[in-house]
């Protein structure tokens, strides 16, 4: 009864419900005269024919004449009679059989049902809500965020304008209140005052409104919103933005630094403290057909963690083979990476421009990201204009094999396709393969979905849009040092869990445990990458590791939450 009523009130309450209503009572009123003056014809027909039936028995025939269900027990014998049953008959097939139903549909039910609806979406959170998260979309970003955030138990609410999205977020399971984006009483209803954060990735205008009426209720909550330009970026700070992430730039410059196809020296692609990550191309150098324990790379002061084969990660040990394709992922210090590029410097070195599909945002990024490296590069831009540096630049379509190879893919290192279109995406990366099948493809994926079908199209590496931002805004939620390098593997710190305290690594078995790798440790005399089966985890420590998120919740979960 109670939801009942809710529902009611909400309706009433509701200008548009109560206008509805107001014409559903007027053509009923109409309808109701109609049949009243129908009645009172009845009567007066009849009694002009001889016969007579009293004022219930004409209200009877009204109503089963208009409903097509009458001329059975009382029928008019004149033509007169004959003319207003006709008439009757069709009124009532206007009014009851077509005017009735859309009306009182489009008047009450339709009505009824968006406030069943609206009745049960929540307009504030508990009043005991606090340190939750506060997001003001649902697009990729986003929801990639949202999957962190129940993968690590952080409370959120999503708070949207529209009922309809609201309710089918509901459904699915979401935290979600339902507000005007640019009211400050939604947001004190949301409680953003004590939320950890407040995060919005729509446009960039609406981004500002946001930042700014969030301001007007919670002075101190970090605010994070994504930008597409710099310029955006200064008035969202401007307008009480805590981080502005320009995720388009990031995007381009986490491409630029997967490429390694040009040489086989280290690239660092990742940064903890004074540990460095690195990439490095293995093709054409002494290493390709030995295992790790031939090459001896750890002889030369580097920790090989791992080994990228065609967009498949797998772990190293002492047995892996390195193949023609393999890209080495490797830990070390400065010192330790010149050293390894001191060894191989002069094997697969290549100056032929690196190829960029598409002079978008992330396309410019990379290109600016390539040349800080001293990388030559060339842009294939459907659109003149687009890309200021127009000698650098073939106008064309990516689809087209001349345009590619005017833009110089068949001698090039690496090629990065960095559309927003994953389909596009897909379809080049085919192409290019096709086209060269030693080639480094490096390819974005704007929805998370498609990443496996890009590795499959032949991508040897694929950075998602929306796992990007999303791990970047959860590193601030977290206030973590964690490092995405590439989707699916990212390094992240930690103090040793009391449940390791005095255990060495062998004894602990975390890779065969959780999938993550200890990689370094951290104590008082600085990063220590050179570990050993018999190294002791000791009270205070900080180990690094590698491994994916799902690895990590694997590792919290036996060893932190144990």
């Amino acid at each position: 009864m109670k939801y009942f009523t809710a529902q009611v009130v909400y309706m009433l309450r509701q200008r548009g419900s109560r206008r509805n209503i107001l014409l559903l009572v007027r053509f009923l009123t109409v309808l109701a005269i109609l049949m009243a003056i129908y009645s009172v014809a009845f009567h007066y027909l009849m009694a002009y024919e001889g016969r007579h039936y009293s004022w219930i028995t004409g209200l009877y025939w009204t109503l089963t004449v208009m409903s097509t269900l009458g001329f059975g027990d009382i029928t008019f014998e004149t033509d007169l009679g004959r003319v207003f049953s006709i008439i009757v008959l069709a009124s009532g097939m206007i009014f009851l059989l077509t005017l009735l139903p859309f009306t009182f549909i489009q008047f009450f039910y339709a009505p009824w049902i968006a406030a069943q609806r609206a009745s049960r979406i929540p307009r504030e959170v508990p009043p005991e809500t606090n340190g939750h998260v506060l997001l003001t979309s649902d697009d990729s970003v986003a929801s990639a965020l949202l999957r962190k955030l129940e993968q690590f138990n952080y409370d959120y609410v999503m708070i949207t304008p529209q009922f309809d999205e609201a309710s089918r977020l509901l459904d699915q399971g979401r935290r979600v209140i339902v507000g005007e984006l640019d009211d400050p009483d939604v947001y004190r209803r949301a409680r953003a005052d004590v939320a950890a954060m407040v995060v919005t990735t729509r446009g960039d205008v609406l981004n500002t409104n946001v930042a700014f009426t969030v301001r007007e209720v919670a002075a101190a909550t970090p605010i994070v919103a994504t930008a597409n330009t710099a310029k955006s970026a200064d008035i969202l700070h401007r307008a009480g933005v805590t981080h502005a992430l320009q995720l388009g730039e990031m995007m381009g410059k986490a491409l630029s630094r997967g490429i390694v196809g040009g040489d086989a020296v280290t690239h660092v692609v990742g940064q903890i403290d004074e540990l460095l990550i690195a990439e490095a191309n293995a093709a054409r150098t002494p290493l390709v057909g030995k295992t790790l324990r031939e090459n001896r790379l750890s002889d030369i002061g580097v920790n090989v963690i791992g080994v990228w084969d065609r967009g498949e990660f797998t772990y190293a040990t002492a047995d892996t083979l390195i193949r023609p394709n393999s890209i080495l992922v490797m830990t070390g210090t400065t010192e330790q990476l010149a050293n390894y590029d001191e060894h191989f410097i002069i094997y697969n070195v290549s100056i032929n421009p690196v190829v960029i599909l598409g002079g978008g945002r992330v396309g410019r990024a990379a290109s600016r990201m390539l040349s800080t490296r001293g990388v030559d590069w060339r842009i294939v831009e459907l659109v003149s204009g687009r890309v200021p540096e127009s000698d650098r630049t073939v106008i064309g379509d990516a689809t087209d094999a001349d345009v590619l190879k005017r833009a110089g893919l068949m001698e090039a290192p690496a090629v990065l396709v960095t559309t927003r279109d994953d389909s596009l995406n897909i379809y080049l990366t085919i192409y290019c393969r096709s086209l060269r099948p030693d080639i480094q493809i490096i390819s974005r994926a704007t929805e998370e979905r498609n990443i496996a079908t890009l590795h499959r199209a032949g991508a040897d590496f694929v950075m998602s849009y929306a796992s990007m931002g999303a791990t970047t805004i959860f590193n601030y939620l977290k206030r973590s040092r964690l490092v995405s390098i590439a989707e699916g593997l990212d390094f992240f710190k930690i103090e040793v869990p009391k449940s390791l305290v005095g255990k060495t690594l062998a004894d602990a078995r975390i890779r065969e445990r959780t999938g993550c790798t200890v990689v370094a440790i951290r104590d008082a005399k600085g990063i220590r990458p050179d570990l050993r089966p018999e190294t002791v985890l000791e009270e205070g420590r900080e180990m690094v590791i590698v491994g994916s998120i799902e690895s990590e919740a694997r590792f919290l979960e036996r060893f932190v939450e144990a």
